[in-house]
């Protein structure tokens, strides 16, 4: 029921005060980077209602993707413009490649995230999953600065991380699945490479890792990969670090135990699972690898990878408790 206040009152005369303010004043300097087939078009989808919500808190710079890829270029036009906000609309691609765009110009520039794509680990990470589209607008309209670490892999900026070996191989499965939406992409992706991959090896000079088969490696910067798994559950993205789990390879029943640890967060007490923390992490493996860098496919340039944390890198919006 909507609230009443009698115009003889001075909790009316304080509320018209309040509107006619927030009227009056000039827009916020944001821009909202909207993927429209982020979440197989749920972006698309809502843009009608997200763009109220936005333009009720003040906020209506709205641009939209045309290619794959092209948040990059969307988020040097909204730096090069003086915005001082870009608000996400997408999921960890787009997050992803817009704080590229950010941290390789050095900007202050905070980015604010709409969760729509499939997994959203970013937005767990910032609080904002789950919330509606009037909380996350109230949320990027405000004054709120805080700051986070950025990963890079092979050159590659990350927000969540980026995985070697079945992970890869999971991803380029999940991309197939068209019958499924959300976490259920990756379970089923998963499901289906679990007893099937061959495994890997890799080297590193700056980590317990050995020659021996492998059968995954992450390295973390958030806690969460492909929406329903835990992978990292201690990792925070404000300590400088990055936490590498190593993945022996195992049996099909020890495979199996493994995946469903992952799921809740458990995995680390497994005797096939090692965790370590870097700042910076050298892999050597016996060709240039596939990776996995926030939900989506890359190629690594040579044998040997370079993974390392620039701490404090990227300004965000978040909902109160971050750090999550």
């Amino acid at each position: 029921m909507q609230e009443y206040f009698h115009p003889c009152t001075p909790a009316f005369r304080q509320r018209i005060f309040a509107e006619s303010v927030k009227k009056s004043a000039p827009p916020h300097n944001a821009r909202i980077i909207v993927n429209p087939a982020a979440g197989r078009g749920r972006a698309r989808r809502a843009l009608q209602r997200i763009t109220a919500s936005f333009a009720a808190e003040r906020i209506t710079g709205v641009v939209t993707t045309e290619c794959a890829g092209d948040e990059f270029r969307l988020a040097q036009q909204a730096i090069a413009d003086g915005i001082e906000t870009i608000v996400a609309v997408g999921g960890d691609g787009t997050c992803s490649r817009i704080a590229a765009a950010i941290v390789e110009a050095g900007s202050s520039c905070r980015v604010g995230v709409v969760p729509l794509g499939t997994g959203n680990d970013f937005a767990k990470t910032l609080g904002v999953l789950g919330r509606s589209f009037s909380e996350i607008a109230r949320l990027c309209a405000g004054t709120g600065i805080a700051r986070m670490d950025v990963g890079v892999a092979d050159g590659i900026h990350f927000l969540n991380g980026c995985g070697f070996g079945i992970d890869p191989e999971i991803l380029a499965t999940a991309l197939s699945v068209r019958w499924l939406r959300g976490n259920a992409v990756y379970i089923a992706a998963a499901l289906t490479k679990l007893f099937s991959y061959r495994g890997f090896s890799v080297r590193s000079e700056t980590s317990r890792s050995d020659a021996a088969v492998k059968m995954m490696l992450t390295v973390s910067n958030g806690r969460n990969l492909g929406g329903a798994f835990k992978i990292a559950p201690v990792a925070s993205v404000c300590d400088g670090m990055l936490d590498v789990h190593i993945f022996e390879d195992a049996s099909a029943a020890g495979r199996l135990r493994i995946f469903l640890a992952t799921m809740r967060g458990r995995h680390t007490s497994l005797p096939e699972v090692s965790h370590e923390t870097h700042s910076s992490l050298e892999l050597t493996f016996d060709s240039p690898p596939a990776m996995e860098v926030d939900g989506e496919l890359r190629q690594a340039r040579g044998a040997r990878v370079l993974v390392e944390c620039l701490p404090g890198a990227l300004s965000v919006v978040a909902a109160p408790g971050f750090p999550l």
